[in-house]
């Protein structure tokens, strides 16, 4: 029996295939704010990343530490509580491996690899087409609905994070590697979404965390090149970075974020996922002194308006569309 049903059991006995209206309302407005706010907090990323970039760090290190550090943080929070956390059938190993390297890994080498060979606008916009792919193999693997909704949704929130990330302002430099780089970032952070809803079937939110993290880092060392002198950057300021990095913009976002997984489609929480550029937008404009354009606020609007479009009720929820 997987975690919906045992919830479900629970409260509800046998009764699975309609349950009540109140019920549901409650789980999946707690499953939306989830998400929300493990988005907000990733969109805090921007705090940290620049003041180890300061220190000397590149991004793919900065990517090996913020693993290394959530694996760290998500042991020391999680373990002493719940040994059972630890307990995984090792043929289910597959979902942890999507979740931290073919997801994780995969859509940050991508990422900074775009990056490089485009520009920071290009990357961010590549990145967030991940909605798109998300609901694309939502439909196949979940038979998840794709309705006039969610493509409304969907649209807007593109076009907000395009208006965000200053895409679509002058002209862009864009590379047929870069490009590459670009949906392989945006692939690589749908799979997220995808692995983790077939592992919250089976495995609570804690331990999806604990060992996203753990095969991550082992992903990421190797690729992450360290020099010699890695050690001599580290003081103080780079160590409370670093943690800030792994609990508050990874270990608590994944452990919010699996849990709405839980009672969302995969396609919706990937569009409520983009409230994560609104955030990083705010803290640019509060923290760095960013400028506050038109564009920025059209984009900010679209991106808040998709949430509100998708928080519209729907009359006579089920249990197969939660």
């Amino acid at each position: 029996m997987g975690q919906k049903e045992e919830i479900i059991s629970k409260y509800h006995g046998n009764e699975k295939d309609h349950v009540s209206w109140p019920w549901l309302l409650i789980m999946k407005t707690k499953a939306y704010f989830y998400i929300i706010s493990a988005a907000a907090l990733w969109g805090l990323i921007g705090l940290f990343v620049k003041h180890l970039a300061s220190l000397g760090f590149t991004s793919i290190q900065i990517v090996a530490l913020r693993s290394i550090s959530s694996a760290i943080c998500a042991v020391l929070a999680l373990a002493p509580s719940v040994k059972a956390l630890f307990k995984i059938d090792w043929r289910d190993a597959w979902m942890f491996v999507g979740t931290g390297v073919i997801s994780l890994t995969f859509f940050n080498y991508c990422y900074f690899n775009c990056i490089a060979a485009s520009s920071l606008a290009v990357a961010a916009m590549l990145l967030y087409t991940a909605p798109i792919f998300v609901m694309i193999m939502s439909v196949f693997l979940f038979r998840e609905s794709f309705t006039a909704k969610k493509a409304a949704a969907l649209i807007m929130t593109f076009a907000g994070c395009g208006c965000v990330t200053g895409a679509f302002s002058g002209s862009l430099s864009l590379t047929f590697t870069g490009l590459l780089y670009g949906l392989g970032s945006g692939f690589g952070y749908a799979l997220y979404s995808i692995f983790g809803k077939y592992a919250v079937e089976k495995y609570s939110s804690a331990t999806i965390t604990i060992y996203t993290f753990f095969f991550a880092s082992v992903a990421a060392i190797p690729i992450a090149n360290f020099p010699a002198d890695t050690l001599a950057r580290i003081n103080t300021e780079a160590i409370a970075n670093v943690l800030g990095l792994g609990l508050i913009c990874a270990v608590i976002p994944y452990l919010l974020y699996n849990k709405g997984l839980l009672y969302v489609d995969p396609g919706q929480a990937s569009i409520l996922a983009t409230i994560e550029p609104f955030v990083a937008a705010v803290i640019g404009i509060c923290y760095f002194q960013e400028p506050l354009t038109a564009q920025k606020l059209v984009g900010m609007g679209l991106i808040f308006a998709a949430i509100i479009l998708l928080n519209l009720p729907v009359r006579n929820l089920k249990l197969g569309s939660l």
